[in-house]
């Protein structure tokens, strides 16, 4: 059996980015070969990202970058199961690496970025970090004069908003704006159908029941509806800012136009298991009887 120097370790190492010991491991069953001891540990770090990728991975950061000339912007949530692992140097660089990729690619599609390499240092960030990391989604949004960006400072919420004309400062603001309040869409008018069907027989079911005659229960119904429009519409929101100014009215003395908007945060949408430690080490002593 060849003789695994220290040296050799330093180099597989440096190579790989994994611990001593795991290094020391896979000289050995190589029996010294480097080559060899990267490929196994490629395949082992493959089979350790399956294993682990029905693991909940609902924490994580928001990421966005902004052309220097305003055009467009992206943005990308990555994920990891604890929030230990988001802060840890190695999965903010790799978080870092993806949002790299989406902006100068201009790609959004996960599965085509996911192909074109970063599968791989997914991978090894699952081996090196212990969790299951996730790249989530992506989005690229384009202006037609002004595209800014807000990202709230623990990275857990991020927006992106594309203006017709306006600044930079402005298109700060919005976003600002749009992390805080979380708005549905930038116009009355864009609120879904389904939506407001919903809402309505909400509020129809709550005006019955007071008793009061029908056409008084349908301007209840009506005027909670309008209500309910102004609430989610964005341009109809008080701006958080300056809450006697509208964002509609902010943006029109601007002299722009509020495009799309689009807001991330970390985890949404995720459903979470929840951990019942107790047992689990219970369960863990159990099995080691």
């Amino acid at each position: 059996m060849a003789e695994i120097t220290t040296s050799l370790v330093k180099e597989l190492r440096e190579r790989t980015g994994l611990g001593m010991m795991d290094c020391k491991k896979a000289l050995q069953a190589a029996d010294g070969d480097i080559e060899k001891a990267i490929e196994d540990l490629r395949k082992e770090s493959g089979l350790k990202a399956a294993k682990k990728a029905g693991r909940t991975a609902a924490e994580g950061l928001v990421m966005t970058k902004i052309a220097e000339d305003g055009s467009y912007g992206v943005m990308v949530e990555v994920n990891s199961e604890t929030d230990f692992a988001a802060r840890n140097e190695q999965f903010v660089d790799f978080a870092n690496t993806v949002l790299e990729t989406v902006f100068s690619k201009k790609e959004a599609d996960i599965d085509a970025l996911l192909a074109a390499g970063l599968e791989q240092e997914r991978q090894t960030m699952v081996q090196e970090i212990g969790e299951n990391i996730t790249v989530r989604r992506a989005t690229l949004v384009e202006g037609e004069g002004t595209t800014g960006a807000y990202v709230h400072s623990n990275n857990k919420i991020a927006v992106l908003v594309a203006l017709k004309g306006g600044s930079e400062e402005l298109a700060k603001d919005v976003a600002m704006h749009v992390a805080a309040v979380n708005p549905l869409v930038v116009n009355a008018e864009d609120v879904p159908a389904d939506v407001l069907s919903k809402e309505s027989e909400i509020y129809s079911a709550q005006a019955a029941e007071s008793g009061k005659p029908a056409d008084i229960v349908e301007k209840m119904v009506s005027g909670r509806l309008r209500k309910f429009v102004e609430e989610v519409s964005l341009l109809e929101q008080a701006f958080v800012k300056d809450p006697d100014t509208k964002v509609g009215k902010l943006v029109k003395d601007a002299g722009a136009e509020v495009l799309s908007f689009v807001r991330f945060e970390v985890g949404e949408g995720i459903e979470k298991k929840e951990e019942d430690f107790a047992a689990e080490v219970a369960a863990q002593l159990k099995g080691s009887e």
